[in-house]
């Protein structure tokens, strides 16, 4: 019998499957007290956010807003070799300043009292400060340095911004481990980085499952009749899982196999060797990182996914929105030195993923489904014990260890 381990007297949050690393409780999906939590602990605690590549702001004055955890942030290009992360909220009246998703400006202009901003968030100018003809104005002790919009750390990365409310968090390759900083360089390794476009979505379930998802190689031969049938990601192809030694990163590796039925396929219903496309362009596929591997699905703990499949690039934002709900941003990109030809290779690639990917829309379908079986039973649990209760690398995917990493890690930030 699995007895839940009950929190320390005093402690009002829910116990904890005595089973710790191999059973999840429901309610790290549903409970609004935790995700409160999260969001203090995680979110704007030490760890790294992703923020948009650096290639989106080519000219001094380019800006894109965002949202790192909930709270609305502006990326700006505030110098030639600069990039800034501010708080899209003004230090007068919290107003949201920037309202559109992309724009270009000298300074920073809130709409309310027009109080401005240099592009790395100074405060520079405030409206009578000194009053109309010797009336009103601020304070005379009032000074425009403790006033600048919330600032945050950022590093640029290999063409990625990346930023952190927390003065805590370590450099960013430091946060990646050494392990996980060539699982990094591998794809950007410093070449300039190219937009090839964007899709964006909300899905109905909580943040968490899709870093799970991505962590998951259990599920992709088997929920994916597109990457079942055509060979890109299956149970019987040469593959492996990597974490980092906190658990909390993850990578999927696999190198793409034949189309044919192995026997280790035979019993999987989603194998439907009658399938064929209609463009077979689709399946272009060119061999180019180091390695025979085809697939490097890195996830950052906590808000992106790195996707290295075939020759699709993309970044994967998670935005939180409640307990129940985020939102997925989808960034697909190309070397800027990429022939024409490439080009065209990721772009039609990319029809594999997104919102309505020929694989990805499983995704989005099976986490809602999962939220909704959750919500009714917070206490119940979900088990972790595919490919034992270890949690350290594997050189197979049947396997969910790195599901298992992120939990303990997740446990270990929250004080559980």
């Amino acid at each position: 019998m699995n007895i839940p381990v009950r929190p320390p007297e005093g402690d009002n949050r829910r116990a904890w499957p005595a089973d710790v690393d191999a059973a999840v409780p429901y309610w790290v999906y549903t409970d609004p007290a935790i995700y409160a939590e999260e969001l203090q602990k995680i979110w704007y605690g030490p760890h790294w956010l992703y923020v948009g590549l650096e290639c989106e702001l080519t000219e001094v004055g380019d800006w894109k807003t965002t949202t790192l955890g909930e709270k609305p942030c502006v990326m700006v290009r505030s110098g030639e070799d600069e990039i800034s992360v501010v708080e899209n909220r003004c230090a007068h009246k919290g107003v949201k300043f920037c309202q559109t998703r992309t724009g270009h400006s000298k300074e920073l202009i809130c709409p309310y009292h027009q109080w401005s901003y240099a592009l790395n968030g100074d405060l520079q100018g405030v409206p009578f400060r000194r009053g109309v003809k010797r009336q009103g104005g601020m304070p005379s002790d009032f000074d425009p340095k403790d006033h600048s919009l919330n600032k945050l750390r950022v590093e640029v990365v290999n063409g990625v911004v990346w930023a952190t409310f927390s003065d805590e968090t370590p450099p960013f390759r430091e946060y990646l481990g050494e392990k996980f900083w060539k699982h990094y360089t591998r794809v950007y390794d410093g070449r300039k980085l190219e937009v090839l476009g964007y899709n964006r979505q909300h899905i109905p379930a909580n943040w968490k499952q899709m870093q799970e998802n991505i962590k998951d190689p259990y599920h992709a031969g088997l929920l994916h009749v597109f990457f079942a049938t055509f060979g890109l990601f299956r149970a019987d192809q040469k593959s492996a899982v990597d974490i980092d030694d906190e658990g909390r990163h993850g990578i999927l590796i696999s190198r793409k196999g034949e189309q044919e039925k192995s026997e280790a396929m035979a019993d999987i219903r989603n194998f439907q060797s009658d399938l064929v496309l209609e463009d077979p362009r689709v399946m272009d596929v060119v061999q180019e990182f180091p390695g025979e591997e085809t697939v490097g699905m890195i996830t950052i703990f906590p808000s992106v996914i790195l996707q290295q499949q075939v020759n699709s690039l993309t970044t994967r934002q998670i935005v939180p929105k409640g307990p129940g709900g985020f939102d997925f941003h989808w960034t697909h990109w190309c070397y800027a030195d990429d022939t024409p030809e490439m080009r065209l290779r990721r772009t039609r690639q990319a029809n594999l993923f997104g919102p309505a990917g020929f694989v990805s829309a499983d995704d989005g379908e099976v986490l809602e489904m999962t939220q909704q079986g959750a919500a009714g039973s917070p206490d119940e649990h979900f088990i972790l014990q595919m490919g034992g209760r270890e949690i350290a690398p594997t050189d197979h995917q049947v396997t969910e260890t790195a599901v298992r990493g992120m939990y303990r890690y997740w446990r270990k930030v929250m004080g559980l």
